[in-house]
């Protein structure tokens, strides 16, 4: 069986609420439950468990002053006591259910001893779009067997390829011309707008990742739907220039998380806090996809359209030069100004 299609069978196990297992550190079978898509019937076919979870929520959890949760490089095992249930599994993993769902405790961490294979899963997790937490352990067949290798397959840039190209006007430059890239492994399929034509001189090039709320309903909320727009104009008018669309919604979070992250901001967190309490990376997007789509469009020296430092050195670090930053910024209105506050203050934009 290829990677390509374990990894894709895995997801589909996962979303399904089916258990999996992965190859462990030391070659021994680790069966993995997803708490997100479980129930209470699976949990009790699942067998006996203890719990995995992130460092980032384990650190929400106040876990992390005990030895077996210490490292916030690794993923947390929490022993399962004798009142857990699939309830509180779920309040665990969850953070929205922080304010709403009292924690029985205490919770004991317990010594990580598959590392590599459990940081892979929780990386697998996210990819799937659910919730980074696992019930391990258990004897129900897995659906499917994967290994560290047809994860990292998944979500190796290089194996992106260019599908097709074909013209496509739009609104502020009817000059312009669309192109799909996909991969073997993932079912996202990352595009590029193509706006004038090739004049000599390094594109101008914008790296926009995908946002439903923002692009597509308006959402006041961020900034991405304008600028998206102000992206295509800025290209228009710098002669030639492509727009990167890169199918990464929620900084690589997946659409549904991105909107639990939202869930949190109404609880009064920022987006940073929000993105760690539900276990995730300050930013989880791969700019490799970028480089790699940059390099079968012909073009590795490019002008960059972003605010974000980055952007620049993802990159750089794939083999992308970038010979200027060209500065994006766009006013804030009342309902963004936290959010741009944030991204200034705490991630480093430059705004």
């Amino acid at each position: 069986m290829s990677e390509a299609r374990n990894a894709a069978r895995a997801i589909d196990a996962m979303r399904r609420g089916w258990p999996i297992a992965i190859v462990g550190d030391d070659g021994t079978l680790q069966t993995l439950l997803s708490v997100e898509t479980a129930d209470a019937g699976r949990l009790a076919a699942f067998g006996d468990y203890r719990l995995l979870i992130s460092s980032g929520r384990a650190e929400t959890l106040k876990l992390t002053n005990q030895l077996g949760a210490a490292d916030p490089d690794l993923p947390v095992l929490v022993d399962r006591a004798p009142w857990f249930d699939m309830a509180t599994a779920t309040a665990l993993a969850d953070p929205q259910l922080d304010l709403a769902t009292p924690l029985k405790g205490p919770f004991r961490a317990l010594a990580v001893t598959q590392p590599l294979a459990w940081a892979a899963a929780l990386r697998l997790a996210r990819i799937a779009g659910l919730l980074p937490a696992y019930f391990v352990g258990g004897t129900a067949t897995p659906e499917v067997t994967i290994t560290i290798a047809d994860i990292d397959a998944h979500e190796d840039a290089t194996r992106l390829t260019l599908a097709v190209r074909a013209r496509l006007p739009v609104a502020q430059a009817e000059d312009a011309e669309i192109a799909a890239f996909r991969s073997p492994e993932s079912a996202d399929e990352h595009v590029a707008l193509l706006i004038g034509a090739p004049n000599g001189q390094p594109p101008l090039v914008r790296l926009h990742s995908e946002c439903l709320t923002g692009d597509v309903l308006g959402s006041l909320k961020c900034d991405c739907g304008p600028q998206l727009d102000a992206a295509i104009e800025a290209i228009k008018a710098a002669g030639w220039g492509i727009l990167l669309y890169l199918r990464q919604e929620g900084r690589g979070i997946g659409l549904v998380n991105k909107l639990r992250a939202y869930a949190l901001q109404d609880q009064g967190y920022d987006t940073v806090d929000a993105n760690t309490r539900l276990g995730f990376a300050i930013d989880a997007r791969d700019f490799g996809v970028a480089a790699q789509m940059l390099r079968l469009l012909g073009q590795d020296r490019i002008r960059l359209l972003t605010n974000n430092p980055a952007k620049v050195a993802g990159l750089a670090a794939a083999g992308v030069t970038v010979l200027e930053r060209v500065a994006h910024a766009l006013p804030p209105n009342p309902h963004n100004e936290r959010y741009l506050a944030t991204k200034r203050d705490r991630t480093g934009h430059q705004l």
